[in-house]
């Protein structure tokens, strides 16, 4: 059977048996701050076995893509080194909530294994906890498998924690006997191959969990009330069982991606050369955990699960290098990737065009410094085991790790290829003094609190603004200027959208207080005021009115439907990768932070722009549905990562345009939108980019003004609109052409000035050194000089200062004989003279340069060349 078959045929075998078939959650667990991954098919269902939610339906099956590579489950140092070890996975389960338990459980999975997969029962064995006598009965009574293979293990190998505490219970675990020649521990003295022996003879198939108590604080197990069942079988393990193979990796799931490796690298994948069949397994592994990744949201980064796909993508990297291969190439296997598993995850075939620019970009930012963390590491090394020392530095791999972006794990193995144990204590130190720099140079730190505590006396904010922006309220509670109403009609910050402001006052106006801000603590709305009048103890209980700055709540509501339309807009143009990651719904302003990985053209913006406005001016009806979140996507509503939404919710749809899960304030209509306006595109982190734009008045205000300026303009220049472009390109050429004549003009002057100082050099060792001030307009003159300087010595260390723009700059030569005879180096110099300026640079053996902000120290540090080139000289 081919993977997708069998796949569909465990599906389908849950669906005869009255299970429900759900989707595989997202890899990437907005909704779990505990996970950087989704790592087994449970997840998704953790709050039905903590009892936080109630299930929908009582018994479930599906097929969950998983990532597992840190905390308890890190095999990322072991992909690719086995052939079963993986970093992306996918999980086949099935659960009862409630429902059946270990008699049935038992049943559907022998019935499968042997009936519908035809298994040999022979070849088959279990395993129970050795106190769950039901299981073990069950076991020998309602299947056919032989008694004498049914094992007892204890709470190590047959025991389900979810942690220390909370839901847990027994688990009966299914064996497959793969025959004596998968055995890899024959060598070892005395070994006996059996279930839990050690060695790859016998595999485990599938975890039958019995979830039946609660762990307390105190260690003791409770009965619960319902019992559930939950099963987990590594999908990839079953394929290669099934389709006969000796490993996961020989399977149809990973061959097109080998095919494609060979191809793309010219080196085959053989079993025979180990070296090569591990870079083979690992790149194929790490660009489904990729590609998986990326799909649902997650990019790379410097932190979180960021930083773990940096560090799978560049481990993948790294070892494409003992393939031969340096430049890109991870990225052109996300196409056969889709093409393999894109009938069942459409996602990936919907974004692979999206997954591949974000791989390649990351690829060429990585490859850039690859070679050169390559060189350094093998410099240390070759210094290490000169001196026959066999430890790398815990210094040097944090400088690995801080200045090129070499992962510790990546390092490590670089060092055992090379015999080499790592100091990673020392690194660690160095990671600690690193944070502890940034902790003290951090100004700000925003700390999120719930003001009024958790006191159960006073109760969640019932929010009424949707409906009226002037109702009777009171004062619940307060602290300071900071206050509870009973209900309220202020919009509590949430969803980017900014908190309504307004006014709070007694019938007799003897009190009175300015709502400056609204935010959300919890499910409290809290009210941020200035009391004009009165105090807040004489009003607490007592009614009140409550009333929202309309003009302000509209502006808002007018940028906020404005967003709407912008996000749809952006994934029409840009592709459906585009998803939301942030914004701002301000009355002045607003802003929009989106999955994307590359500058958006002038056209594309022009694009979306006109997109936005033709929306506008259709006038459509903006409506607000309420339905169940299954409802909602089904209708195909965009949600948005990271958000955690109730059983119903709210859907705003604009016509047939756009259809968003959302609690913000809207308008009515699109037309009430007026204008629109983007005022700026730019970067914000690796992958998310932000659009910033104004609406109505404030988008008018910004034409009147540029209408303002090209009259200006076409007043100093003397010229009509049409012809207003020509001559400030005309401006432009001849200034350009000006500058260049300028920069002639000085080169003649500096290589005259050159030939005077060339004659001045001094001498050490016989080697000359010059150290000189020049005039430069930029910093590439700055290196032209440098090259006359170069040439001119023929043999000798040379060393420019420049004041550039008010910032000191020194550009270092050295020449070719010098580099190989001496070992001198222009990085190393400049980087040492650098210092004495307050800055920092490097760049190549043969030149390199620095900038820094002491230009008066500028002197000083062409003074100490000749000090520094002695010192290398005579080490």
């Amino acid at each position: 059977m081919k993977s997708n078959e069998i796949r569909n045929s465990f599906l389908d075998f849950f669906r005869s048996k009255g299970h429900k078939i759900v989707p595989s959650a997202s890899v990437v667990p907005f909704d779990d701050p505990s996970l950087l991954f989704t790592n087994a098919g449970m997840n998704q269902f953790k709050n039905i076995f903590l009892g936080v939610e109630k299930p929908q339906f009582p018994r479930v099956a599906n097929c969950q893509k998983c990532i597992r590579v840190s905390g308890k489950h890190n095999d990322l140092e072991e992909v690719g080194k086995d052939t079963y070890h993986h970093t992306f996975f996918e999980m086949l389960g099935n659960w009862s909530f409630g429902d059946y338990y270990k008699r049935e459980a038992i049943e559907f999975a022998w019935e499968l294994l042997t009936e519908v997969w035809k298994l040999p029962k022979e070849r088959l064995w279990a395993t129970v906890f050795y106190q769950d006598i039901e299981a073990e009965k069950l076991w020998k009574e309602i299947t056919d498998i032989n008694p004498k293979q049914v094992l007892r293990f204890d709470k190590e190998d047959n025991f389900w924690e979810m942690g220390e505490v909370g839901p847990c219970g027994p688990c009966s675990e299914i064996h497959i006997d793969l025959g004596e020649d998968f055995c890899d521990m024959k060598q070892v003295p005395g070994h006996v191959c059996q279930v839990n022996g050690g060695c790859s003879r016998f595999i485990e198939l599938w975890n039958l969990v019995f979830i039946q108590f609660n762990r307390t604080e105190d260690g003791s197990f409770k009965e619960l009330p319902a019992r559930h069942v939950d099963t987990g079988m590594g999908f990839e393990r079953i394929v290669a069982v099934l389709q006969g193979v000796k490993s996961n990796y020989d399977t149809d799931l990973f061959r097109p991606l080998f095919d494609a490796i060979s191809e793309i690298s010219g080196v085959e994948y053989s079993g025979t050369d180990e070296a090569v069949a591990v870079a083979h397994r690992v790149i194929a592994d790490h660009v489904r955990a990729l590609s998986f990744a990326i799909a649902d949201g997650a990019l790379p980064s410097n932190e979180g699960r960021g930083y773990v796909l940096r560090r799978i993508l560049r481990r993948a990297a790294r070892y494409g290098r003992t393939l031969g291969m340096h430049e890109p190439f991870i990225y052109k296997l996300v196409p056969v990737l889709a093409d393999v598993m894109g009938a069942t995850y459409p996602e990936l075939l919907e974004k692979h065009q999206y997954i591949a620019t974000v791989i390649k970009s990351e690829e060429e930012g990585f490859s850039n410094t690859l070679d050169r963390g390559i060189e350094l590491f093998e410099n240390v090394a070759a210094k290490l085991i000169a001196r026959k020392e066999r430890v790398f530095p815990g210094n040097e791999v944090f400088r690995l790790y801080d200045t090129y972006g070499f992962p510790v794990d990546l390092t490590r193995l670089m060092a055992e290829e090379r015999g080499l144990e790592v100091d990673l204590e020392g690194f660690e130190k160095a990671m600690s003094e690193q944070r502890r720099r940034a902790q003290q140079a951090q100004q700000f730190q925003f700390e999120v609190r719930d003001f009024f505590g958790d006191a159960e006396e006073i109760p969640n904010s019932r929010f009424v603004g949707y409906d009226t922006l002037e109702t009777e309220v009171r004062i619940v509670s307060f602290k300071g200027n900071e206050f509870l109403l009973d209900q309220t009609p202020f919009y509590g910050e949430a969803g980017g959208q900014v908190g309504d402001t307004g006014v709070i006052f007694s019938p007799d106006h003897s009190f009175e207080v300015k709502v400056v801000n609204t935010i959300r603590a919890g499910t409290r709305i809290v009210h941020i005021g200035e009391v004009q009048r009165g105090r807040f103890e004489d009003v607490l209980q007592k009614p009140l009115v409550a009333r929202v700055d309309a003009e302000r709540r509209k502006a808002i509501a007018r940028n906020h439907t404005c967003t709407h339309l912008l996000h749809k807009a952006l994934r029409e143009v840009l592709g459906k990768h585009v998803n939301q990651a942030g914004s701002l719904v301000a009355p002045d302003r607003l802003r929009f932070d989106f999955t994307h990985f590359e500058k958006i053209s002038e056209s594309q913006l022009d694009e979306v722009e006109r997109r936005v406005n033709e929306i506008i001016r259709a006038n459509f009806a903006v409506e607000v549905l309420h339905k169940t979140f299954d409802e909602a996507k089904l209708m195909g509503a965009t949600a948005l990562f990271g958000e955690k939404y109730a059983d119903v919710v709210r859907v705003v749809k604009i016509d047939d345009y756009s259809l968003e899960l959302c609690g913000g304030t809207h308008l009515d209509f699109t037309g009430e939108i007026g204008y629109f306006r983007i005022t700026t595109e730019s970067s914000v982190a690796a992958g998310i980019r932000r659009i910033e734009a104004v609406t109505g008045e404030a988008a008018d205000k910004i034409l009147r003004q540029e209408k303002r300026e090209l009259a200006k303009l076409r007043q100093m220049l003397n010229v009509s609109s049409g012809e207003l472009l020509e001559k400030v390109k005309t401006l432009l050429e001849d200034n350009k052409r000006l500058l260049k004549t300028v920069s002639e003009l000085n080169l003649k002057i500096v290589r005259y000035q050159i030939n005077e100082v060339v004659n001045q050099a001094h001498t050490f060792d016989g080697v000359k050194i010059i150290a000189t001030q020049v005039s430069s307009h930029n910093v590439e003159e700055l290196k032209q000089i440098g090259d006359i300087l170069r040439t001119k010595l023929g043999s000798g260390v040379g060393v420019l200062g420049s004041v550039i723009n008010q910032k000191a700059f020194l550009l270092c030569v050295v020449t070719d004989d010098l580099i190989k005879q001496k070992n001198i180096k222009a990085g190393e110099i400049v980087s040492r003279l650098a210092r004495i300026i307050g800055g920092g640079g490097g760049g190549h053996a043969h030149m390199a340069q620095a900038g820094g902000k002491d230009v008066g120290k500028l002197d000083l540090a062409l003074a100490k060349t000749k000090d520094v080139v002695a010192e290398m000289i005579a080490n």
